[in-house]
């Protein structure tokens, strides 16, 4: 049995249903209770996001020390995107994805990684053409189109 601090949140316009923190820590303050949950749940976005696109905890090395370079690699290339997407966002404002169905109102990861994923292929240094502009055989908006279908697919 091990002793625990227990704070329960209720909301007085009854929106939302009781909720209970727990806490071993016997001396903490319901204020440190909640903010440590608020804290922590960035973290789990995180961690949820880097395992839904990265594929943290699904590697398949054989050896122990490929395994414990493996994890921080994947969570460094997840803070490069989310940095590199900012910068792209206070630049030139990037679009938010959406379906008629879902009500999103802020930048996912998916969002992100497709933001830097055309960044990177829209720079001059990946491209192979002439710096003379061709004649375009398919309208400008149908080859946006299919390059946000790539970014988002990839």
């Amino acid at each position: 049995m091990v002793p625990l601090r227990w704070v329960l949140v209720r909301d007085p316009l009854g929106l939302f249903k009781p909720q209970a923190f727990l806490c071993t820590d016997q001396g903490a303050s319901s204020e440190d209770i909640l903010s440590w949950f608020v804290r922590r749940w960035t973290v789990e976005v995180t961690f949820a996001e880097v395992r839904r696109h990265l594929g943290v905890e699904t590697q398949r090395q054989w050896s122990d020390r490929a395994i414990a370079r493996t994890t921080p690699a994947l969570l460094g290339l997840y803070a490069l995107v989310t940095l590199w997407a900012d910068d792209l966002h206070r630049s030139q404002a990037l679009v938010v994805r959406s379906a008629k169905w879902y009500n999103k109102k802020s930048l996912t990861f998916a969002d992100a990684i497709a933001a830097v994923r055309r960044q990177i292929w829209a720079d001059a240094a990946f491209t192979t053409s002439p710096a003379q502009v061709e004649v375009s055989k398919i309208p400008s908006y149908i080859y946006d189109r299919l390059t946000d279908l790539a970014c988002y697919a990839a």
